[in-house]
C-alpha cells in the first residue's frame, strides 16, 4: 500500500546478497520468482532501510515460507547406506551359520554322538556365529563418531549419516553463507586518473572500525600501522594519493550505514564501503559534513545522492566551496550527471568506454562496481572513480574445495546471484574443471526432460538464479545417476533441497530454523571447511566396521570350521559349550568393539567414494577373512592333534586348543586394525582403548585358565609358562602373515601407481 526506500534482505530466500527495492506498484503477472516480486514482502526477511505499509495477503502454508516448509514435509529423507548394508549383512550372517549349524548336528548324531551334547555344541555355535553384537558395535562406533564430529563444530542429528559421509561423491553447496561470508567487502578502488588501491582484509579491521568511528574526527594524512589499503605496492594515504581519498571520502558521505556495539547496520554495500574508511585511518570522515538535502537510491533510478557542507575543510576540496552533492550508483548511470573527470577536464567519450571496460572487466572476477562522483550542481558533477565489492569466499574454502576434489567429490554451486558472479566465485574457489559447460540457469533447468536434466546436471558446477524448486530437482537428478547428495545451505530457499538429499547440511549460526529442521547435520561454525573433516570421519568409520566385520567373520568361520572339520574327521569336539561362548564374549565385547575407535587415517582422502550399493563383504573382505580363518583353524586343529597323541581326551588338552585359539584371535584383532597398514605405520600404542579391550581379555583367560573356580567351569587346568611360550610363538602367525600380505600389497600398489601416474590403486 505504501513503500518509501523500502529496502528488504531477500537472502534467506533467493540467496542475493544485495537487498530488493520494493515499491506499491502493480506489477505483471508473469512475475512469479520471488527475485521478480517487487510489490510483496515476505515473512522470514529483513527490512534494512525505508519504511512501508502494507496488507497480509497470506499466512501459514499459504505464505511463500510456509509453502517450502510445507514441501519439506512432504519429501521422505533417504535411507542411509549403512542401513541398507547392515540389514542384508545381518541376514546373510544369521541364515549362512544356521545352515551351517544344522549340517554339524546332523553329521555328529549321524555319527553316533549324544544328541543333547550335539544340541548344546550347536546352540553354543550359534550364539558365537550369529553377529548379534554387530548392531551394539555399529551404533557406538557411530556415537563416538558423532561425539569426536561435534568437536568439529559438526552437529549430527541422526547416526546413520555419520558413514554416509562416506559415500558422499557430490556436494551440492549454496554460495551465499556458505561458500561465501554473506557480507560485502570492498576490494579495490579505481580512480578517474586509473590509479587503483587493493585492499585486503585483515583481523584489525573490525578493530579499526570499533574505534574510528567515535574517534573525535582525527583525519591522518600518513597511513596508519599496517595499512591494508595499498597502490602500486606503496600504502595509501591523503598526501600520497588524493585521487584514492576522494573515492573514499564520497561513498561514506553518500551513505547511510551505521556501526552500533561494532556491528554494521544497514545496507551491506554501504557497510562494505564504510569499513574502507576505517582501513585508511580516516575516522570520523563523515562527522566533518552536515547533510542538507538527499535523493534516495531507488531500484529504477540506480544512484543515490546527498547535498552536504562542510563543518571543516576536507582534505582535497578548496576551502570556499561550501556546498557539494556526492553521488554513487551505476557507472553508466552516474556518468549520464557527469561533465568533468576530478582533475577538471571534460569528460569524453572514449574516458567513459574506458570506465565502461574497467567495470565489464571487474564483473568479470566476480565483483560489483559502484561509481562515484561529485559537484556543486547534480547534472554536472565530477566523476572521481569506482568501488569495487564482492561477498569474499570463508577462509579455508579454497582448501578444502581442493581436498575434497582429490578424493573425487564434486562440487557444486547453487545461487540465486547472476551468472557473472556465479562463475567468478566458482573460478576463485576451483570448482571449475576442463569439461564442464560450467553453468545452468534455473529457467534453462525447467526445460530439461528428468532424462536430460541428468546429464546436464553432472557437468555443471554453476547453478544461477535458482529458486527452492530448481534445487530440489538438482538434487534428485543427481540421486537419479546414483550419487550420493550432500547439500549444505543456510537460507529457507535451502530447506527443501535439505531434506530431499541424502545428506542436508545446515548452518547453525547464520541458518534458518527451517534449514536447520531440514537438516541432518549442523555446522555450529558455519565453516564449509568442516564439512572436510566430517567425510574424513566418515570414511574411517566405515573403514572402522569393516575392520570389526573382518575380525568377526574371520573368529566365526574359524570357529564353526573347527567344529565342523573335527566331526568330519570323527575327533571329539576341541572345545566345549563353555569355551565357544568365551570365544564369543572376546568376538563381539571389548577387543572387537575398540577397533570401531581406530583413529582417523589421514589417508582416508585420497580413496574415492564408496558405492552406495556395494556390499559390506567383497571378494577382497573375503580373502582375508578365509586366509586368517584358514591360518587359526590349522593351527588350532595342529595343536589339538599335538596334544591328543594319547588318544585319550584330557582338560590339559582342550585348555591348549582354547588358549591356543583365544591368543589366535587377539593377534587376528591387531591385524585387524587396519586393511592395507601396517601396525608399525599406524603405531602399536595409538589406540589406548584396543590395548585395554586386549589387556583385559588376556588377563581374564589368564584367570580361565588358573583360577580353581573358573577352571571348574570351564574345565581347563594350569599351563606351564613354556606351553605359554610355544602358543605365542604359533598363535603370531596370523598377524605376520597378514603383514606380509599388506607389504606385498602396497609394493604392488606402488609399482602400478608408478606405470600409471594419473589413476589412484586402492588395494
Amino acid at each position: 500500500m505504501e513503500a518509501t526506500d523500502l529496502q528488504v534482505d531477500e537472502s534467506s530466500f533467493t540467496g542475493e546478497t544485495v537487498p530488493a527495492g520494493k515499491h506499491a506498484l502493480q506489477q505483471s503477472s508473469s512475475c512469479t520468482e520471488i527475485s521478480q516480486m517487487r510489490n510483496i514482502a515476505f515473512m522470514g526477511t529483513f527490512v534494512c532501510g525505508g519504511h512501508g505499509k502494507g496488507l497480509v495477503i497470506n499466512v501459514g502454508e499459504r505464505s511463500e515460507f510456509g509453502g517450502v516448509f510445507k514441501m519439506m514435509q512432504n519429501e521422505e529423507s533417504p535411507k542411509a547406506p549403512l542401513q541398507k548394508s547392515m540389514s542384508s549383512l545381518g541376514k546373510q550372517l544369521s541364515f549362512y551359520s544356521l545352515c551351517i549349524i544344522a549340517v554339524i548336528m546332523l553329521l555328529g548324531w549321524v555319527q553316533g554322538k549324544k544328541l543333547l551334547s550335539m544340541f548344546t555344541i550347536g546352540v553354543s555355535l550359534a550364539v558365537a556365529a550369529i553377529p548379534e553384537g554387530l548392531p551394539i558395535v555399529v551404533t557406538v562406533t557411530l556415537a563416538l563418531g558423532v561425539i569426536r564430529m561435534t568437536k568439529k563444530h559438526a552437529v549430527v542429528k541422526k547416526l546413520p549419516v555419520v558413514e554416509t559421509l562416506g559415500c558422499v561423491n557430490v556436494v551440492c553447496s549454496d554460495k551465499t553463507g556458505t561458500l561465501t561470508l554473506n557480507k560485502m567487502e570492498v576490494t579495490d578502488v579505481y580512480t578517474s586518473a586509473r590509479q587503483q588501491a587493493t585492499i585486503t582484509s585483515t583481523s584489525s579491521s573490525m578493530e579499526a572500525r570499533v574505534g574510528g568511528e567515535g574517534g573525535g574526527g582525527t583525519l591522518l594524512s600518513s597511513p596508519p600501522a599496517g595499512s591494508c589499503v595499498l597502490c602500486e605496492g606503496r600504502p595509501v594515504s591523503s598526501r600520497s594519493h588524493p585521487g584514492i581519498i576522494k573515492v573514499v571520502e564520497v561513498a561514506t558521505v553518500c551513505n547511510n550505514a551505521q556501526l552500533r556495539d561494532g556491528k554494521i547496520l544497514g545496507s551491506p554495500t554501504e557497510g562494505a564501503m564504510l569499513a574502507v574508511t576505517s582501513k585508511l585511518g580516516l575516522y570520523g570522515l563523515r562527522d566533518q559534513f552536515v547533510r542538507t538535502d538527499e535523493r534516495t537510491f531507488s531500484s529504477e533510478q540506480k544512484w543515490m545522492a546527498v547535498r552536504a557542507r562542510r563543518r571543516c575543510n576536507s582534505l582535497t576540496e578548496p576551502p570556499e566551496e561550501e556546498h557539494a552533492w556526492y553521488m554513487k550508483g551505476m557507472l553508466d548511470v552516474v556518468l549520464k550527471h557527469c561533465s568533468s573527470m576530478q582533475d577538471g577536464r571534460a569528460i569524453t567519450s572514449k574516458d567513459k568506454d574506458h570506465f565502461r571496460a574497467k567495470t565489464k572487466e571487474f564483473g568479470a572476477e566476480g565483483l560489483r562496481v559502484v561509481a562515484m562522483a561529485t559537484g556543486p550542481d547534480l547534472n554536472k558533477l565530477a566523476f572521481v572513480g569506482m568501488m569495487c565489492m564482492w561477498d569474499a569466499p570463508r577462509p579455508g574454502v579454497c582448501e578444502a574445495v581442493s581436498r575434497l576434489q582429490r578424493g573425487q567429490v564434486d562440487i557444486k554451486m547453487i545461487t540465486g546471484d547472476s551468472q557473472e558472479t556465479g562463475e567468478a566465485i566458482a573460478h576463485r574457489l576451483g570448482l571449475w574443471q576442463a569439461g564442464y559447460s560450467l553453468s545452468m540457469s534455473g529457467e534453462e533447468l525447467e526445460t530439461y526432460s528428468p532424462q536430460q536434466l541428468q546429464h546436464s546436471v553432472q557437468q555443471t558446477c554453476v547453478f544461477y538464479r535458482v529458486n527452492p524448486r530448481h534445487k530440489m530437482a538438482i538434487v534428485k537428478a543427481l540421486q537419479g545417476c546414483g550419487k550420493v547428495v550432500a547439500m549444505t545451505g543456510d537460507g529457507t530457499n535451502d530447506a527443501i533441497a535439505l531434506k530431499v538429499a541424502d545428506i542436508g547440511i545446515a548452518m547453525g549460526e547464520s541458518g534458518t530454523d527451517v534449514c536447520k529442521e531440514a537438516g541432518d547435520m549442523i555446522l555450529t561454525d558455519d565453516n564449509f571447511s568442516t564439512i572436510l573433516a566430517a567425510v574424513e570421519e566418515g570414511k574411517c568409520i566405515y573403514y572402522n566396521i569393516r575392520n570389526f566385520v573382518r575380525f568377526q567373520l574371520s573368529t566365526s568361520i574359524a570357529a564353526l570350521t573347527l567344529i565342523a572339520v573335527s566331526t568330519l574327521l570323527g575327533l571329539p569336539n576341541p572345545l566345549n559349550a563353555m569355551q565357544i561362548l568365551w570365544i564369543n564374549i572376546i568376538m563381539d565385547g571389548p577387543p572387537a568393539q575398540s577397533l570401531g575407535v581406530e583413529l582417523v587415517d589421514r589417508d582416508v582422502m585420497t580413496r574415492p567414494p564408496r558405492r552406495a550399493l556395494d556390499p559390506m563383504i567383497t571378494l577382497s573382505l573375503l580373502w582375508k577373512v578365509v586366509l586368517a580363518a584358514l591360518i587359526i583353524v590349522s593351527g588350532t586343529l595342529w595343536v589339538f592333534w599335538r596334544e591328543m597323541q594319547d588318544n585319550l581326551i584330557t582338560p590339559r588338552d582342550t585348555t591348549m586348543t582354547f588358549t591356543c585359539f583365544v591368543l589366535f584371535d587377539m593377534f587376528n584383532a591387531l591385524s585387524c586394525r587396519s586393511e592395507d597398514k601396517s601396525v608399525f605405520s599406524i603405531g602399536f600404542l595409538s589406540n589406548h582403548m584396543f590395548l585395554y579391550a586386549v589387556g583385559a581379555s588376556l588377563v581374564g583367560q589368564l584367570l580361565v585358565v588358573y583360577f580353581p573356580p573358573l577352571q571348574a567351569v570351564f574345565q581347563t587346568e594350569a599351563l606351564f609358562l613354556s606351553d605359554l611360550v610355544f602358543l605365542l610363538g604359533l598363535t603370531c602367525t596370523v598377524w605376520l602373515v597378514d603383514e606380509v600380505r599388506k607389504l606385498i600389497a602396497r609394493t604392488a600398489a606402488r609399482a602400478m601407481i608408478s606405470r600409471e601416474p594419473f589413476h589412484h590403486v586402492i588395494v
